[in-house]
């Protein structure tokens, strides 16, 4: 055995060692089946050009970039095995199961593969021949030349007539089109890393009837889908380097913003008293759902670092924080509060009148209590036709896309995730 086969075989068991540790203290457990997955496939075959140090870190591996756009990459070893998670939970297990794989890159496929064993099958397939071109060789390089690899738009049937026990989707989605409901198997599962209200949950999504409802969810972060398929997320630059994202169609009136920051910052605080499991994910929906359920205008603030060290703003997360237009104020969800080892939640107002900033400072916080209050839900998503009448929709917030009306509501029950 080369040194560089020990090399890699010692990174490999550390990046699952700590992909064990992370599931922990996420409340959660790394299967045992995909632990060993993981613990088998060689990721620096499938990361072509870097050192292995860098192939095992956890983190996402850009392979194409067009202009400043990230178009294709490997994922990050903790989302990928919370996905794998997802798919093994939902179906009771991979083994034996026919898959198809929407974007491409090979290492996913491959561990896949692994789980579905001998009389399973996976296909994976991409819009990019080079892309796709890529993972064949990474596929035959590691040993996994069984999997079918199909350069082609996901957005539409792949193998007319041919039906999956799961489809997992590596790509961000905006929607769900009706192809990947309709090549499910009637007990099939969907895995897809879905935008609602501009923020991405990886959804696990079990086919019901005529259309699909969720059994778990995790937070998640991926390239967007391209083709067809592709929807653009619109920015609005509300001071340097914070940024209002819209991806449900909202409409801003951009000088209405300006210097809206300048204005006296207020804020509230809920009085809570939170440990560290609390999952803030769920929370983030919540307020998303409630906001549209009052008629007023949810937004996702982002913030570049300097914004933020500079004391501009101080969000719950700069890359994607919930925020609330209304009447020319913003609220949005603050940094936390730790007193010892819990936290307390809190809201930060802008805005002309500072009353009204302080009053929507306070809604938001009220929202953040009454979720608290209510045991901390998670969210459960149904999709269904967009033809579907209100009257046939479940209980919940509606959000309308191009092929799906998308419901989400909120339990304490048979929670999974």
């Amino acid at each position: 055995m080369s040194v560089e086969m020990i090399n890699s075989e010692s990174l490999r068991r550390a990046m699952v060692d700590q992909l064990v540790a992370d599931h922990a203290d996420k409340g959660l457990t790394l299967r045992p089946e995909v632990e060993v997955a993981m613990r088998t496939v060689p990721r620096e075959l499938f990361t072509p050009g870097l050192p292995p140090e860098e192939a095992y870190e956890n983190r996402a591996i850009i392979t194409k970039r067009r202009g400043e756009e990230n178009i294709s990459s490997v994922s990050a070893p903790f989302l990928i095995a919370e996905m794998l998670g997802q798919a093994a939970d939902a179906l009771g297990g991979l083994k034996g199961r026919h898959v198809l794989e929407v974007g491409s890159g090979g290492y996913n496929a491959s561990l896949l593969r692994e789980l579905v064993g001998a009389v399973g099958s996976v296909t994976t397939v991409d819009i990019d021949p080079d892309v796709t071109d890529r993972a064949v060789e990474c596929l035959k390089a590691a040993g996994y030349d069984d999997v079918k690899v199909v350069c082609a738009d996901a957005e539409h049937p792949v193998d007319s007539g041919r039906r999956y026990d799961l489809i997992i989707v590596t790509a961000g989605a905006w929607d769900i089109p009706p192809a990947w409901r309709e090549q499910l198997t009637d007990d099939g599962v969907l895995v897809v890393p879905l935008r609602t209200f501009g923020m991405t949950r990886s959804w696990a999504l079990r086919r019901a009837g005529g259309g699909l409802v969720s059994v778990s969810e995790r937070q998640c972060g991926f390239v967007p889908v391209q083709g067809d398929g592709a929807y653009d997320v619109q920015y609005v630059d509300v001071a340097d380097g914070v940024h209002l994202r819209l991806d449900e169609g909202q409409r801003l009136d951009s000088p209405g913003l300006d210097g809206l920051l300048e204005t006296p910052r207020q804020e509230a605080w809920a009085g809570l008293s939170l440990p560290p499991p609390t999952v803030l994910a769920d929370l983030d929906l919540w307020l998303a759902s409630r906001t549209a359920d009052v008629g007023q205008q949810f937004v996702v603030l982002t913030a570049q670092d300097a914004a933020i060290s500079s004391g501009v703003v101080a969000p719950s997360w700069r890359f994607g924080t919930p925020a609330v237009l209304h009447e020319g104020t913003l609220a949005y969800r603050s940094e936390l509060r730790w007193t010892g080892d819990a936290f307390d939640l809190g809201a930060y107002a802008h805005g002309p009148a500072t009353s009204a900033a302080a009053e929507a400072a306070q809604r938001m916080v009220e929202h953040m209590r009454a979720w608290v209050n209510a045991g901390c839900p998670a969210p459960v998503l149904h999709v269904l036709p967009a033809q579907t009448p209100d009257g046939d929709l479940p209980a919940g917030t509606a959000v309308d896309k191009r092929h799906s009306r998308l419901v989400l509501a909120f339990t304490t029950e048979g929670r999974e995730s």
